[in-house]
């Protein structure tokens, strides 16, 4: 994209604010009041409007595929099987009451009188337009066109709270911060119920006043109709899920199953579908996916991102630099674990032991399911970029000595990532080492793509108790991944009853978006980081409570079987990179192949099988007092922070919270 939204924001509002009168910004700057000039000039408007939609989107150099709103960065990643790490929602704490660092500060501060990017600043922006556009003679096209925008960030951002919190106050007009204004500022938290009726109102506003499809590319990224129906069904099947539906009410799913098949039949309508574009079996079409802007089907919900240099408009992706080993001058900081390698199945859709393809853990990479390629990067895989056309990913290592407990001599001299496996997805061919070493990444993120709404009706027929209908909106995800169809269902005969359908989704979720930032909200959908609930054991799917995430070491043994033993300098398989004299047992690419075998990849397999080892890697979690992920089922609804409970003591805590002034009474289910 050659321009994100937050960019064509700041060329407006620069532009337009050039023109504009010493009193305006004096207004804007304290935003006492509103010059009316914003909402009598279509293209001020339209400024006001982009400047909103950057305040919801990840800033330039975000790591945007696991980027959350709410934490700022990779954290609810990282409190899943996607990424190791302790984070404040994973560790053990010393007692199970209130505390503050517990509580996710995302709630927001009281208002004040000044411009920031938070909570309730970004609400109060968004009503003061709701509240003046209508009064000053803007066409009604023109109004609704933006109303329609800001009603659908409104929702968002009310649902970001409820997913996290519940309920919480609704407030839908602008406030006046100041005190002594006369308005009444205590408002308490609204139930759940009264929340997720005032999104979905606020999407169907939107998707009644936005168009399934802007005619202009200069509008690629702005929210649709079909954007608005799509987060509608997300958050219907939030609110049927068993977070929020203990009782597993069908009309929950009724409505959700309504709202994401209205959401399919818009989007199609207008052109959106599964990206097809490329070899279907080998994965191409789905890694292409990611990369396409302009016109892609695929992209219901697109983040933008440029590769301009000047400091004035740059917003780069951070993504592929962080991607990227310091091997080739990236940052090396994505570190996907062996879980996530396991949970990917083989290429006729079944998992290891059920499969037709014998799998094997010393190759675990043959055979697998073509999104487990265009997901990982691993030792001995091709991962072109710009400057290097034929890229190999080499990270085997060797012992420096006979007695040594791993493995700590490396082909990657400039540093190495903590498992031993890279995250591919999302980065591109194309992207190049030579200008900021890969920072210069314009790639857009998908926020929500179609496959996402495809897989929110596949799960919402099952809520139904349409299981066949469910299953079969699988398959069609299956089939565009390339997984084959020795079966007649893509993998997925054999599945009978709700329960296991259900489970065949989330793992095709798990799966599909693996490192899209869905796993952390589909754990807790479904209440399955610990079984104290139940629906670890209905699904048959282990609790991530009270375990490790791991990663590999591939180290190099001799032809005997023993362990090659050698400094930094002395790699086996290729000497001269590093000018070293160690033995060299083979050459990992070789001029000549020996014989039987015909190209790198079979030669690869031939490495695998007489000089590399596979081990498990347990130090990507913390490694003292025995950590274990500990997760507290207060997180699947998060108390309110303490200063907060201080500046609005009319705030009810959550339930199952004990704050200093006593314990929490907010029910979330209600």
């Amino acid at each position: 994209m050659k321009y994100s939204k937050t960019l064509i924001a700041t060329a407006f509002v620069l532009s337009a604010l050039a023109a504009c009168k010493k009193d305006f910004l004096e207004e804007k700057r304290d935003l006492g009041g509103v010059n009316e000039q914003v909402f009598q000039d279509s293209t001020l408007a339209q400024a006001y409007v982009d400047y909103i939609y950057g305040m919801f989107l990840p800033a330039g150099n975000a790591q945007s595929l696991a980027w959350n709103l709410a934490t700022n960065n990779n954290q609810f990643t990282q409190t899943t099987e996607e990424l190791p790490g302790e984070t404040n929602w994973n560790k053990l704490w010393p007692a199970v009451s209130y505390l503050n660092a517990h509580a996710l500060p995302y709630f927001g501060v009281p208002l004040a009188s000044g411009v920031n990017n938070n909570t309730w600043t970004r609400m109060k922006q968004i009503n003061l337009f709701l509240d003046q556009v209508d009064q000053y003679g803007l066409p009604l096209y023109t109004r609704n066109k933006l109303k329609g925008q800001l009603y659908f960030w409104r929702a968002w951002q009310y649902f970001d709270l409820v997913r996290l919190y519940g309920g919480v106050p609704l407030v839908l007009h602008a406030q006046d911060p100041i005190v002594g204004a006369g308005e009444n500022l205590q408002i308490p938290r609204s139930a759940t119920s009264a929340c997720i009726d005032q999104i979905s109102a606020d999407l169907d506003s939107a998707m009644a006043m936005l168009p399934g499809k802007w005619p202009s590319g200069a509008d690629w990224g702005r929210i649709t109709s079909g954007a608005a129906a799509a987060m509608k069904g997300r958050v219907l099947l939030t609110w049927a899920s068993p977070q929020f539906n203990r009782n597993n009410d069908k009309a929950r799913w009724k409505k959700s199953y309504d709202a994401n098949l209205a959401a399919k039949l818009l989007l199609e309508a207008n052109g959106f579908g599964l990206y097809k574009t490329g070899n279907l079996p080998d994965g191409t079409a789905w890694e292409n996916m990611f990369l396409a802007e302009a016109n892609n089907p695929e992209a219901v919900l697109v983040f933008g991102f440029n590769n301009v240099i000047s400091d004035q408009v740059q917003k780069w992706n951070g993504w592929e630099n962080a991607a990227r080993p310091k091997e080739i001058f990236g940052d090396g900081s994505l570190s996907p674990t062996k879980q996530m390698l396991d949970a990917f199945p083989m290429k006729d859709g079944k998992m290891p032991g059920q499969s037709s393809y014998t799998y094997e853990a010393k190759k675990f990479y043959k055979n697998r399911d073509p999104r487990f390629y265009k997901t990982f990067a691993y030792n001995g895989s091709m991962w072109p970029f710009k400057e290097n056309s034929k890229y190999r990913l080499w990270t085997y290592r060797w012992f420096a000595n006979a007695s040594a407990a791993t493995p700590a001599s490396t082909t990657e001299q400039r540093g190495t990532n903590s498992s031993g496996v890279y995250i591919r997805k999302a980065t591109t061919g194309n992207a190049s080492n030579a200008v900021g070493n890969f920072k210069t990444s314009g790639t857009d993120f998908i926020e929500l793509r179609f496959a996402e709404v495809i897989l929110n009706l596949a799960e919402s027929a099952i809520g139904m108790d349409n299981i066949g209908e469910g299953l079969d909106y699988v398959k069609t995800i299956r089939e565009r991944a390339g997984v084959e169809n020795l079966d007649g269902a893509y993998g997925l005969s054999g599945i009978a009853g709700a329960d296991p359908a259900f489970a065949a989704v989330l793992n095709e979720r798990k799966i599909e978006l693996a490192y899209e930032g869905k796993r952390f909200w589909d754990l807790r959908r479904w209440l399955l980081f610990n079984n104290d609930n139940g629906t670890c054991a209905r699904l048959g799917v282990p609790p991530l409570n009270g375990t490790r995430r791991t990663g590999i070491f591939i180290y190099v043994k001799n032809t005997d079987g023993t362990k090659y033993t050698g400094a930094n300098n002395q790699d086996p398989l290729y000497t001269p990179q590093h000018g070293g004299s160690g033995k060299v047992l083979a050459d990992r690419e070789p001029a000549a192949f020996p014989p039987g075998i015909n190209n790198q990849d079979e030669y690869v397999d031939y490495l695998y099988d007489n000089y590399f080892e596979v081990i498990e890697k347990d130090d990507l979690d913390p490694t003292k007092n025995d950590w274990k992920f500990t997760w507290y089922n207060q997180y699947y609804f998060f108390g309110l922070n303490q200063t907060i409970l201080n500046n609005a003591p009319y705030l009810e805590q959550t339930k199952d919270w004990d704050g200093f002034t006593g314990p929490g009474s907010f029910d979330p289910l209600k």
